[in-house]
């Protein structure tokens, strides 16, 4: 592979590992399948990524930051794992311009990386009630639990193929069925077991418990109307004739707040985190910029 890139070229220790993340993360394949466009956008990924660690191990609060040997040597373990056995754990390294040496170096970087990073985000002002009650006034819907609705039901298909499945015959057959359940709603599931041509017939045409939209918009909209206990009118679909029963109603409701705190909390101080880490990124970024200036 040509070197296009200054940390090619000078051989970084860890440059080629951030690209063959980059081919991995990006494209699912190594640097060896991908096309000329694609390593292009790779070495762009990595020549970013490369940087941003550079800067954050050279910087002050790495200095005091150790990383064993041991926690090393079980993130190659983890690597090698994933391989039938060891020589093909070496040939696919040597295939992506890398050596059992250099992924040690470049696991020992990213290691210290992660660890400086969690300290950086540690920094993060503590959550505090104020910032929970707005989250939570904010994003009602997140934590809104919608209607559900128990169903079963009774499919009748439509193919012109079979003679008692042509359109009319079809609808004659689970017209039979509608009118039997009028009058004897609860033989639903023993009536889905002997006529519905749905798998589901095999569990007396149970669906399940369901909220809006899971089904086709036909059957959707029918059993959102039916009361608990009630049985629909006949329903046309894309795969052919429905009885629908609504065996049980839940009503949607909030999650109340103090069931939703540590959620929250949990959210807002990941986001709190990432901002600190951000904002330290970019001050390392401008010393080092004022600094090759002067």
């Amino acid at each position: 592979m040509m070197y296009a890139t200054r940390q090619e070229a000078a051989g970084d220790q860890g440059y080629n590992y951030h690209l063959l993340k980059a081919a991995l993360n990006t494209f699912q394949c190594n640097l060896g399948q991908l096309e000329p466009a694609q390593l292009t956008r790779a070495r762009q990924i990595a020549d970013k990524s490369f940087e941003i660690e550079s800067l954050v191990i050279a910087s002050p609060e790495a200095r005091d930051v150790f990383i064993a040997d041991s926690e090393v040597a079980r993130a190659v373990d983890e690597i090698e794992a994933k391989y039938a056995d060891h020589d093909e754990f070496v040939t696919d390294l040597a295939g992506n311009q890398l050596d059992e040496e250099t992924l040690r170096a470049s696991l020992r970087r990213e290691l210290l990386f992660d660890s400086v990073m969690r300290r950086v985000g540690a920094r993060s002002p503590a959550v505090n009630d104020l910032d929970v009650r707005l989250f939570y006034e904010l994003h009602i819907d997140r934590f809104t639990v919608p209607e559900r609705r128990t169903a079963r039901h009774i499919l009748i298909t439509v193919n012109p193929d079979y003679v008692e499945n042509t359109a009319a015959a079809a609808r004659a057959r689970i017209q039979q069925l509608a009118d039997k359940l009028r009058t004897s709603p609860r033989r639903f599931a023993k009536l889905a077991r002997h006529h519905s041509e749905c798998p589901t017939a095999l569990d007396g045409g149970k669906l399940g418990s369901l909220h809006r939209g899971k089904l086709y918009p036909q059957l959707d909209a029918a059993l959102f109307r039916l009361r608990e206990g009630e049985v629909s009118e006949v329903v046309e679909s894309e795969v052919g004739l429905h009885l629908l029963l609504c065996e049980r109603i839940e009503a949607g409701r909030k999650v109340p707040l103090s069931k939703a705190r540590t959620r929250i909390v949990e959210i807002l101080q990941q986001r709190k985190q990432r901002n600190c880490q951000k904002a330290w990124l970019g001050e390392l970024r401008r010393a080092a910029s004022l600094t090759k200036v002067s």
